[in-house]
């Protein structure tokens, strides 16, 4: 009998780190540096989850269309919405918000390429490079979150934080570039 694909364990981790999310940034907001604190240890574990959840898919065999679907929008989830809480909150920026604003176009415009190219039945395989993209946005953001805790931590995270920025836009290159002859067809 086939499991139902909520029930698979690498989709359930997935489904916890999206959940994640709320607490995270709840944490953050509030001022805290406790909490702060908390929301970091929340926030690197939701982040080590990507990992886990992959691994797990592969090792037991768990693949599922759920799995597939949910796991790059966790990602980006995670991403959006804590540089969303972590510019409320003023802990990026003004220079900040311009690595911070190429991981937000990136991520939007290379899932809306994806959506559109599915149409067409065009599949933008994840490149390795994407994969470090997410892990190096991932670090920044815990980086951005220690900057409050651990003082002179500043330029370090500033300088990955950028380095993700950079990253994000030259992965989002590479999928433009791939898509560009489905997208430069002649229109009918």
């Amino acid at each position: 009998m086939a499991r139902s694909p909520l029930l698979l364990i690498p989709n359930l981790i997935t489904i916890a780190r999206i959940l994640a999310i709320i607490p995270i940034v709840a944490l953050v907001m509030s001022g805290d540096p406790t909490l702060r604190l908390v929301a970091l240890v929340i926030y690197v574990v939701a982040a080590a989850s990507d990992w886990l959840d992959g691994y797990l898919a592969r090792a037991w065999d768990q693949y599922s269309p759920l799995g597939r679907m949910l796991d790059p929008i966790a990602d980006k989830l995670l991403v959006g919405i804590l540089i969303a809480a972590l510019a409320w909150d003023g802990s990026l920026s003004a220079w900040d918000m311009l690595p911070a604003c190429a991981i937000l176009f990136r991520e939007f415009f290379v899932s809306g390429l994806r959506e559109f190219l599915g149409n067409t039945k065009v599949v933008l395989n994840v490149s390795w490079l994407a994969k470090w993209k997410t892990t190096i946005q991932l670090v920044s953001l815990a980086l951005v979150l220690l900057e409050s805790i651990v003082p002179g931590l500043t330029l370090l995270s500033d300088v990955v934080l950028w380095v993700a920025g950079a990253l994000t836009l030259w992965t989002g290159f590479q999928y433009l570039r791939a898509s560009w002859p489905h997208l430069a067809a002649d229109a009918r």
